[in-house]
């Protein structure tokens, strides 16, 4: 369906694109034809539209950006307005050149918004001498901040005129102040951001950690800057202004399991440990992986009744919105199960990273991915109690929508398909929904990505066009690896149905290491391998048959036979059931098959839904090839020190699916500056070391690099200075650790 995209849409394109690079009035060159957008634009109430006919629609054009914000200084919240320009005009290079000028010589310090809205010409009245807030730098000596032509503010100002009820919200950062009027529209976090407007935004920051530490949040920000608070409301010895004391709007978060591998703590992101991802089919809620990108709405707190308190909205195609309580929705509507593995769309992201490139986002490892059964009720603007039917068009979607501003859409077809089982659950493995996890209300979308089931749901919409959400809009794509930094987002799809991928998320190697694992006596944890952990890890240990030898490499007879055994899972979207899983343990030169784990068949495990839409666990148990052994004439050289006499071999693992596709070998050629989507083979390397056997002879024991998620390296803040401490304490003796590991993968 050809439609006009909504207009704070078409601004948020234009804020995200926009150059902001101060340029004179009149260009020596001509520029391009401009349309500008008016900022009054992104303080509308966005809502849904209805449906219109085909015909009675006509392709919107393709904005340009509006004149930059530092071409000539700002004083009161009124002076923001842009000159607009009817959409449907071809503007000639002239008149382009024109609506620069009048927009700069609009922006006065004493323009009303309300009379330029009546009449967008008329010429402003000139500034007042005495201007209580906009000083400009020469009025005070001792401000030599450059650029001198920026305007300096009150803090006041700021507070009182620019807060978040405010127009043109404004923050400061430094010294410097900010007008995200334009940018709340475009903030992945939507209107959060107004938390801090009127004030200053590094006690948020230092809240957010991951916009404290991104260059990239920093240069966004800057591309805002209207000028700077005046001196005499900076500390004259910091040079910078006091800063309040906020709340944390993470203090009521609920409590996470300390085994979880945490990536970022506010907002909370972690993975499940790589030794418990697949140890079982369903190992509980408490170590399923924590995704957020706020923090977790309180529901219930004033002790009113939650199923009659929440409240979901439905907003139908001609425009009527009805509502359910939860306990409407419980009463009204029949209940199903659905057992469903959800995954996000950067699980094993740290590997291309590693292995392709550097990509944006949290480095997952193989932790971001689980299983679990639902209960839940069909959604209401699919399924009424009066049996109304929807539309089937292939060109409508339906939006889901978060108490905590979140938004995500999913095609109409998916949500109508009989056998899609698209729910809206309020149970987690027959318990009530975890707060962490959407209670009280979320939806399931088998088969997807899981940034589609969206938790703490509020609202339903049927529309004529995807959410226009950040996380629907941008970020939940992917992109050729040629596409760079800069990809075209409008171009790319969002993505929907998962691919086929797999992972190794236990490896033991040795006979007393197969001993311990399958003996009753000990617990799992300490001898599986904790491939979540930033150090190196005991993978094993095979005794050798010669308790004389005297060198420092490791050493085996050459008959010795060392079994290994592997585990992990396989998962394909759209319901499509893994076929095959295919293990290597040279490094890709010979493969064999794993074992494919019939969870579902087990009465204590059942399956629900109208397709297969879990994981399949695997194992695998061989010996390691006599390729891949170290080997005691090598070991007999005086100088055979190196890596390569210790004989390191890469484990490889890939799927197949029912419908035969597989992952591609490698990250190169599905590379993206997201790291979405990655889903090649996997491959965790383990490498031999010389050790002294607990009886006192020696033997050799298998280790695996320094990794988080099995194989992958965890190259945060945090693992860094861990590795680090760790060193100063321990002296050199952990070093050996990591090189005798060596890197994993290379």
């Amino acid at each position: 369906m050809a439609s006009a995209r909504p207009a704070a849409r078409l601004a948020g394109d234009l804020l995200r694109l926009a150059p902001r690079r101060p340029t004179s009035l009149l260009p020596k060159q001509l520029p391009q034809p401009t349309i500008s957008v008016s900022t009054t634009v992104l303080s509308l109430t966005l809502r849904t539209r209805a449906f219109h006919d085909h015909t009675s629609k006509s392709p919107a054009p393709t904005p340009s950006p509006k004149p930059p914000k530092h071409d000539a200084p700002r004083g009161s919240k009124h002076q923001q307005q842009s000159r607009v320009a009817p959409t449907g005009l071809a503007v000639g290079a002239g008149v382009a050149a024109l609506a620069s000028y009048l927009y700069n010589r609009d922006r006065d310090p004493k323009s009303k918004r309300t009379d330029r809205a009546k009449d967008p010409d008329k010429e402003p009245p000139p500034p007042s001498p005495d201007s209580e807030f906009s000083i400009q730098a020469n009025s005070s000596d001792n401000d030599t901040r450059e650029p001198l032509s920026l305007p300096r503010y009150h803090l006041s100002e700021v507070r009182n005129e620019h807060s978040g009820t405010s127009d043109t919200p404004w923050v400061t950062y430094g010294d410097k102040v900010y007008d995200i009027t334009d940018w709340v529209g475009a903030h992945p976090g939507g209107d959060v951001i107004l938390r801090a407007a009127g004030g200053a935004i590094e006690p948020y920051w230092d809240i957010f950690a991951i916009h404290k530490n991104s260059p990239y949040v920093r240069d966004i920000l800057e591309s805002y800057c209207i000028g700077y608070i005046h001196m005499s409301d900076l500390d004259p010895v910091t040079k910078k202004p006091k800063m309040d004391e906020i709340e944390d709007p993470f203090a009521q978060d609920p409590e996470r399991d300390a085994r979880l591998v945490t990536h970022t703590a506010k907002p909370r992101n972690a993975e499940t440990p790589s030794d418990f991802v697949a140890s079982e089919f369903n190992t509980g809620e408490e170590l399923f992986y924590v995704r957020h990108h706020m923090w977790v709405p309180v529901i219930g707190s004033d002790g009113a009744p939650v199923e009659e308190k929440h409240v979901l909205s439905v907003e139908l195609p001609d425009g009527e919105v009805k509502g359910y309580t939860l306990k409407e929705l419980k009463e009204r509507f029949q209940r199903h199960k659905v057992t469903v593995t959800l995954q996000c769309s950067g699980n094993r992201r740290n590997d291309m990273t590693r292995h392709a490139g550097k990509t944006n986002g949290l480095q997952w490892g193989v932790g971001a991915i689980r299983p679990s059964t639902a209960t839940a009720v069909s959604p209401p603007s699919t399924s009424t109690p009066d049996e109304e039917e929807l539309p089937s068009q292939k060109d409508l979607h339906v939006q889901f929508n978060a108490l905590e501003a979140y938004g995500a859409s999913i095609p109409l077809n998916k949500a109508l398909d009989p056998t899609g089982d698209v729910l809206l659950a309020f149970r987690m493995n027959g318990r009530a929904l975890p707060r962490d996890h959407g209670y009280p209300l979320r939806a399931i979308v088998p088969g997807h990505v899981a940034a589609r089931s969206v938790k703490w749901l509020n609202k339903i919409t049927v529309s004529d066009e995807e959410s226009t959400s950040q996380w629907q809009r941008r970020d939940y794509k992917s992109f050729g690896p040629n596409e760079g930094a800069n990809p075209n987002w409008d171009k790319a799809k969002s993505i929907q149905e998962m691919p086929v991928t797999s992972a190794i998320t236990g490896v033991w190697v040795g006979e007393d290491c197969l001993k311990n694992k399958n003996s009753t006596n000990n617990k799992q944890k300490k001898t599986t391998v904790d491939l979540a952990d930033v150090d190196g890890q005991k993978v094993g240990c095979t005794k050798t048959t010669s308790t004389t030898t005297t060198t420092s490499s490791p050493s085996t007879e050459t008959n010795t036979k060392i079994p290994i055994t592997m585990q992990g899972y396989a998962y394909s979207g759209g319901g499509r059931a893994i076929a095959r899983v295919d293990v290597s343990l040279d490094n890709g030169r010979t493969w064999d098959q794993a074992e494919l784990i019939d969870d579902c068949a087990n009465p204590e495990t059942p399956c629900y839904g109208n397709k297969t839409w879990t994981w399949k666990r695997w194992r695998y148990s061989a010996t390691l090839p006599p390729s891949v052994l170290p080997s005691s004439s090598s070991s007999s050289s005086s100088s055979s020190s190196s890596s390569e006499d210790k004989k390191c071999t890469t484990l490889i693992v890939k799927a197949v699916d029912e419908a035969y596709n597989t992952q591609p070998e490698s990250h190169a050629g599905i590379y993206n500056v997201r790291g979405n989507l990655a889903t090649a083979w996997h491959r965790v390397r383990i490498c031999p070391e010389c050790v002294k056997c607990p009886d006192g002879g020696k033997g050799v024991k298998w280790m695996t690099g320094k990794v988080v998620g099995c194989g992958f390296e965890k190259e945060s803040q945090v693992a860094r200075e861990r590795k680090i401490e760790e060193r100063e304490n321990k002296g050199k003796g952990d070093s050996a650790v990591g090189t005798a590991a060596g890197r994993p993968g290379k």
